[in-house]
């Protein structure tokens, strides 16, 4: 063997396998960054079908200039055929994450072990909702299993309670409009490290009528296994979480805060060492014309507005937010995704477009990291997605929260009560309140107070993610604790 493939041999060998949605996947990503900046060979793994989405956003040739130690690699998810840019249907992924991925994800490890060329697998890095698929193959090959949770730990803890819920005659609704009529306000007092949580800002899951719900079982099991892996990796930092975290640590062995990723890339973006920084893992095109945009406009004066990845809205509520943006008198820029409105096109009144031409930008998917930081930007109007979220926490700006989904109305209510840096705004949109609420987020004095919280957080975030803070101390002390195996 040459001195090259001997040195490579020698490396610890991390496969990352992230659940298969853009968010999970960028989160995934930046941590094998990390690893690999740490020394580790990188086999990152996504489905065949996210594969050739990668491919179409990032252009054939995305795979060119590829390093040796850092390898994409694929496995099928026996999913029927859809539509190659839409966003598959969740209950499905995970029953096939439940039921078929196990297959095809041991075949990939086992090829692994057999490549001479590759250093044998140090470890399974897998996102902690896809545990049903890595957790058997870990098993199996005697690999230490990490599970990274791309959800902030007051999330994770709550859907640790889904079961709980139904066992305390909370859950299953008959119908999601009994949270709309004050029972939504029930207090559930007895999660560990969570104060004044209501019903209605638990995980969207138990909302689902029926006991026997795909989705509603697969996340209860996938967190009910959380005691399976030699360690936890939670997208969050300790200052932000304390009690929540130390909760968790009573109940999950060898929980590590590390996060915000995205800050701990950028400590190490500068460093020639940094080999993997062109390295991404964008399913959606992005566009970057509304950063000179932003630059024509003043300090704090423009509302970022964007529903993540996957959320989905109606058309009538398509309209109201148009409206309300535009009757608030305030810049935007609105990232609009094709397929945003269900089952409709993604269509705005003309009167919007004509009122709104000279102080609104509408855009397809952006760099948000930028975004956010950029000097224009005041105020975020989002679903609460975790990615969104601790983004726009580390960049020192509040919130408007429309949460839709998931671990949505959890993160919004600890954006909200806990960290002081958002309002919320009704399921139920009406463009009054839209305009209201962007005033006051953008002019008013609850705005500055929650601006300057925020950037009390954004301080914080700076600090977990530096050499010597809590965040990167933490990612060293658990890959002591794995290599050590």
């Amino acid at each position: 063997m040459d001195s090259a493939g001997f040195e490579s041999a020698s490396k610890p060998h991390a496969v990352c396998i992230p659940t298969p949605a853009q968010s999970h996947i960028g989160g995934m990503l930046k941590l094998a960054k990390l690893l690999h900046h740490k020394g580790f060979h990188i086999s990152f793994v996504n489905t065949e079908f996210n594969h050739r989405r990668l491919a179409r956003a990032r252009g054939p040739q995305f795979m060119n200039g590829m390093l040796n130690d850092f390898q994409f690699l694929t496995i099928s998810d026996g999913l029927p055929p859809s539509d190659a840019d839409a966003i598959q249907d969740v209950s499905m992924l995970c029953d096939s994450a439940r039921n078929y991925m196990v297959g095809p994800f041991g075949d990939l490890v086992s090829s692994l072990g057999a490549n001479p060329s590759v250093p044998p697998v140090t470890c399974i890095v897998s996102d902690g909702f896809m545990t049903l698929t890595t957790s058997p193959v870990a098993s199996k090959f005697g690999i230490p299993l990490i599970h990274l949770f791309t959800i902030p730990g007051c999330a994770l803890m709550a859907v640790k309670q889904l079961r709980a819920l139904g066992e305390n005659g909370l859950a299953p609704l008959t119908d999601e409009s009994q949270l709309m009529n004050g029972y939504g306000n029930t207090l559930v007092n007895w999660i560990p490290g969570m104060k004044n949580m209501r019903l209605r800002d638990m995980p969207h899951f138990f909302r689902i009528c029926g006991s026997d719900d795909v989705l509603l079982n697969f996340m209860a099991d996938t967190c009910h296994k959380t005691n399976g892996a030699t360690a936890t990796i939670v997208h969050t930092f300790e200052a932000l979480e304390p009690d929540v975290l130390h909760a968790l640590s009573s109940m999950i062995p060898r929980v590590y805060a590390v996060g915000p990723l995205h800050l701990m890339i950028d400590q190490i973006a500068r460093e020639k060492s940094f080999t993997s920084k062109h390295i991404e893992c964008n399913l959606l095109e992005e566009h970057d014309e509304c950063l000179h945009w932003l630059d024509s406009k003043e300090p704090k004066s423009v509302i970022y507005v964007n529903f993540g990845s996957i959320a989905f809205m109606t058309h009538q509520q398509l309209v109201e937010f148009a409206m309300g943006l535009a009757s608030s008198n305030q810049c935007f820029l609105w990232v609009l995704r094709p397929d945003l409105v269900d089952g409709d096109t993604t269509t705005l009144p003309e009167e919007f477009v004509e009122e709104t031409r000279e102080r609104g930008f509408l855009s397809g998917w952006c760099p948000q990291e930028r975004v956010l930081c950029h000097p224009s930007i005041g105020g975020f109007l989002t679903h609460c997605g975790w990615n969104s979220t601790i983004e726009s926490l580390s960049a020192g700006i509040p919130m408007l929260c429309w949460p839709c989904f998931g671990d949505q109305p959890t993160n919004c209510k600890f954006i909200c009560d806990d960290w002081g840096v958002g309002l919320e705004m009704d399921g139920n949109v009406k463009r009054d309140d839209v305009e209201r609420l962007v005033r006051e987020l953008m002019e008013g004095e609850v705005g500055e107070k929650m601006r300057r919280k925020a950037m009390e957080w954004k301080m914080m975030a700076e600090e977990a993610a530096g050499e010597k803070g809590s965040s990167s101390m933490n990612l060293d002390k658990l890959l002591d604790e794995v290599l050590s195996i």
